[in-house]
């Protein structure tokens, strides 16, 4: 079974799904992707990032997606995790501790 990691722009979001199918579309200038993968947990340690991805896209078929905003696609021998990054490669979910108020 092949399997597709595909890295987009949305948002101000880079977005990594994995998908069993990825091919030209019949719309110009799109991708379709079908048959998103998501994790099943079975434990008590969620990723918030992909939870937010599988609620997201929970009900889509088919996604299309613009060419310009992807950015790349690679074949997997195994499925990876479902990310939501910023724009520099960070994860989302992490937060910097604020700066000090009062400069001494």
């Amino acid at each position: 079974m092949h399997i597709f990691r595909i890295s987009f722009h949305h948002d101000d979001k880079i977005f990594q799904l994995h998908a069993k199918c990825i091919d030209c579309s019949d719309l110009y200038g799109f991708i379709e992707v079908e048959g998103l993968i998501f994790d099943e947990h079975t434990g008590v340690v969620i990723d918030p990032s992909e939870e937010k991805l599988k609620t997201e896209f929970k009900d889509v078929k088919r996604l299309f997606l613009p060419l310009h905003s992807v950015i790349r696609i690679d074949e997997m021998e195994h499925k990876g995790k479902n990310k939501i990054l910023d724009k520099d490669g960070r994860k989302t979910n992490i937060t910097p501790f604020p700066p000090p108020i009062h400069n001494p």
